[in-house]
């Protein structure tokens, strides 16, 4: 690929762990970024600053993306100066541990809303971005609390429906983007850490969680980062409609 292109790339959930270790991993002079999160205005920020740096153009904003007006927001701003969206990093989500007869169902609609709805709205207003690009790349993040569950006895009702939806809606599109030269991939991380905990676990649950997980660690975001920086370049050309687990062996217990 020539040089000097340069991929307009947009990632949620771009202020701190998963994201913010992709954008520190693909950041470069050839990259225009449009990163967003919920409401961490100021690790969004600092990453952003780290990006610039580094040569990006970067773009940032806050919002809910449970909301379609801010997604419409979200998309209207990443074209600003590029008129279009190469690749596509969904990573936002969140991690609910409310067991049935503990969750509402606003929360399970909330957590589709914005992990899989979201997804579907952004790669929706983008479609014709993606089928006319020279590098056409999705990637979604997924999880393990729809596959690994009741670890320690933790279960993750709400997240893990919303998991799934999103892995069904990344292979179809895989499918039907597939004829277009863009590939579209999921990443399931495992338990990994974040900013130096995980807020689906409680300190002294980690021990005894890193006793069953195969490499004995914990994950690190730039262990999922690595991959998804992989996905989106021209290397993986190759790979679509794939879920590809990142979790220390976790899956195999």
């Amino acid at each position: 690929m020539n040089k000097n292109f340069k991929k307009s790339i947009l990632i949620t959930g771009a202020a701190t762990g998963i994201g913010a270790a992709t954008v520190k991993k693909i950041c470069n002079a050839n990259t225009s970024l449009t990163l967003t999160t919920k409401s961490n205005l100021k690790k969004l920020e600092e990453i952003a600053d780290f990006a610039k740096n580094k040569g990006a153009n970067v773009k940032i904003i806050c919002g809910d993306l449970s909301d379609t007006k801010f997604i419409k927001e979200l998309i209207k701003l990443a074209k600003t100066d590029d008129k279009k969206i190469d690749q596509f990093v969904s990573n936002a989500g969140f991690a609910n541990k409310k067991q049935f007869g503990e969750f509402h169902n606003i929360e399970l609609e909330n957590a589709l809303k914005s992990m899989a709805v979201a997804f579907s709205e952004i790669v929706n207003l983008c479609l014709d971005d993606f089928k006319k690009s020279k590098c056409g790349r999705i990637v979604s993040v997924s999880s393990f609390v729809n596959k690994s569950i009741g670890i320690n006895d933790n279960i993750f009702p709400t997240s893990a429906a919303a998991k799934s939806a999103l892995e069904a809606l990344t292979k179809t599109l895989s499918f039907q983007m597939a004829k277009h030269n863009t590939t579209v991939n999921c990443v399931s991380p495992g338990y990994t850490k974040k900013d130096g905990k995980h807020s689906a676990l409680k300190k002294d649950d980690w021990k005894a969680l890193e006793d069953k997980i195969p490499l004995s660690r914990l994950g690190k975001p730039e262990d999922i980062a690595n991959l998804i920086a992989f996905l989106l370049s021209d290397d993986a050309s190759y790979i679509t409609g794939q879920v590809i687990n990142v979790d220390g062996g976790i899956s195999l217990a």
